[in-house]
């Protein structure tokens, strides 16, 4: 599979149903905790942001079915989940929008009934240390992969790709914080979308320097949040919601997100402990 088409298999959809009977759709991305280091013992888990399931009573995962581990696009395994909200670990500073569900619960249950699922992770070794951070450039391609408006192909279980391009340096700290900026629209249901930087081709070093015949892929972060104008005409930081979620009050997207940073997942992996 090319790089693009790895990503494909990397997220999910996240329908989720609250109290009141109202349905939302956000995204989420597979991802795998390593439990011991130096092991193979591992903990497969979807990410996504908080405000995602925080109000869910139930919730529902699609997954892609599969035959001698190759995926098989046209069917799929659905989990209903009642209780969904407290399967969810939450990260421990109430101001990062992220949480994290174990998922070897329901890869045994569609072992159980001899279904083989097929999903892509991420891992550890995608995520930028401060090494690789400080040599990228101000302005970088980026690919971020979701579901926006609740757009997908239903019928191959596929997430909706977008580009644009790093609005603040990856390797600062925006307004103090551990995000920074994309320039690319964000619309309701993108909320939980890993953000990528692809180069396929080569790239450039923030030296100038061309690096040809290597492709480029890191982890940069979860897209959460993006300015937008109100009718106050005052401009306010505002979550990117989930599909039908009520709006309280007339915005316009200026097609800018906010991005919390890769790293902060280390920390969401740390309360998985032994």
């Amino acid at each position: 599979m090319t790089i693009t088409e790895q990503m494909s298999y990397s997220t999910v959809r996240i329908e989720t149903e609250n109290s009141e009977g109202e349905k939302f759709s956000g995204t989420g991305y597979f991802f795998v905790f390593k439990k011991e280091k130096n092991s193979n013992r591992s903990i497969p888990v979807v990410i996504t942001n908080k405000h995602v399931v925080e109000d869910a009573k139930k919730g529902t995962l699609v997954f892609t079915l599969a035959k001698n581990n190759i995926p098989i696009d046209q069917e799929h395994f659905r989990f209903n989940i009642e209780d969904f909200r407290n399967l969810w670990t939450f990260h421990p500073d109430t101001n990062v929008d992220l949480c994290a569900m174990p998922i070897a619960i329901f890869l045994n249950e569609a072992k159980n009934q001899n279904k083989e699922l097929f999903f892509i992770p991420l891992d550890i070794s995608l995520i930028p240390d401060e090494n690789v951070l400080i040599k990228l450039s101000a302005m970088e391609d980026i690919v971020m992969v979701g579901y926006p408006n609740g757009i997908w192909d239903k019928v191959n279980n596929k997430p909706i790709f977008r580009k644009g391009v790093t609005a603040t340096h990856p390797a600062k700290d925006y307004n103090g914080k551990k995000e920074f900026l994309i320039d690319a629209a964000c619309f309701p249901g993108s909320s939980g979308s890993p953000v990528f930087i692809l180069n396929e081709n080569g790239y450039r070093d923030n030296l100038g320097n061309m690096i040809m015949g290597s492709a480029r892929v890191l982890f940069m972060g979860t897209l959460y949040a993006g300015p937008q104008y109100v009718a106050s005409g005052n401009i306010e930081i505002v979550e990117v919601p989930t599909v039908q979620k009520p709006i309280a009050q007339t915005s316009i997207p200026n097609n800018l997100g906010i991005v919390i940073k890769s790293i902060r997942v280390k920390e969401l992996e740390a309360m998985f402990g032994n």
